[in-house]
């Protein structure tokens, strides 16, 4: 017998619109949602928007205030910090795993996602290369051969594809990063694990620069926050 294709749940298909959403920027990190103009807009009724919501805040992607409502996460100064070095021991893991058990799998993976970064580069399309930025670092853990580094790194992903989306105003940014990508790449077909684990912890942890800061930081106006 065949496998079932289930038709998504209006919650599935409610919960994909906003994790897109909040992902790509669309809504500011702080900002409090509105069940009612989300059910509006989406044209459904405000029991889906609640569940979506729900699964959200379980993704780490929303926070449920009792008595204040829905509001898109945000990181204080000093959890960003924390943030960074999880990813630091995390990738680092991921990276000597996988070019000690899958190198040339690893390699062919980032230089196939630093092509195309260097198409949106050139296209001007920001929001292609941040989310070809995300799919390089998930590139780390496919080839790990880890669930287990996986599965812990799930657990932040979503948060750091968010944030990314909100750097795309910032070039200078951008430009050290796509050159760590290129260097990053050189590092794996050669097999040198030790400058590869030195670029991007540089590349990871760069905690005490302005663009996380920028991207975190609550926009002055808002009257929610």
């Amino acid at each position: 017998m065949g496998l079932f294709n289930r038709p998504k749940s209006l919650t599935e298909l409610v919960t994909e619109n906003l994790r897109e959403r909040i992902i790509k920027g669309e809504f500011e990190l702080g900002e409090q949602l509105s069940e009612a103009r989300i059910a509006k807009d989406l044209e459904v009724s405000r029991t889906p928007v609640r569940e979506a919501i729900n699964r959200l805040e379980m993704e780490g992607l929303l926070v449920i205030e009792p008595q204040r409502g829905s509001f898109v996460f945000n990181l204080e100064p000093e959890e960003l910090a924390k943030l960074c070095d999880a990813r630091v021991c995390l990738e680092t893991a991921a990276m000597t795993a996988a070019m000690q058990t899958n190198q040339h799998a690893l390699h062919s993976e980032l230089a196939d996602c630093v092509t195309r970064m260097k198409v949106a580069r050139e296209a001007g399309d920001d929001a292609e290369y941040l989310s070809q930025d995300t799919v390089f670092h998930q590139s780390l853990f496919n080839c790990a051969d880890n669930r287990f580094l996986n599965d812990a790194y799930q657990t932040i992903a979503l948060k750091m594809a968010a944030l990314r989306s909100r750097l795309g105003h910032h070039p200078d940014h951008m430009e050290k990063s796509y050159r760590e990508h290129i260097e990053l790449v050189d590092c794996v077909e050669k097999g040198d694990i030790p400058k590869a684990l030195s670029i991007l912890k540089l590349h990871i942890d760069r905690k005490e620069g302005s663009y996380w800061n920028d991207a975190t930081k609550l926009d002055a106006a808002s009257p929610n926050r």
